[in-house]
């Protein structure tokens, strides 16, 4: 029973830290037009954001992987 408490403390401290810092972690990736794009979605703690970048296999020219974390554009509401 301690485990599940700590758990759920646990993702209660990550959730408000997300929140106030306007961060997003990945939560999947999508190569799209014919290699040459790649849309990544993130979970915030205000629900979920899609970003597109470019891509490259090389990463010379955009990206070759999404992003672990990511700022938003909104953070809190003033």
């Amino acid at each position: 029973m301690r485990i599940i408490i700590r758990i759920v403390m646990l993702l209660a401290l990550v959730w408000i830290g997300l929140l106030l810092s306007g961060y997003g972690v990945l939560i999947g990736s999508d190569v799209n037009a014919a290699g040459l794009g790649i849309q990544c979605k993130y979970v915030t703690a205000r629900g979920t954001s899609t970003a597109q970048y470019i891509h490259s296999d090389s990463g010379i020219v955009g990206v070759n992987n999404c992003p672990l974390l990511r700022k938003s554009d909104t953070v809190i509401e003033h």
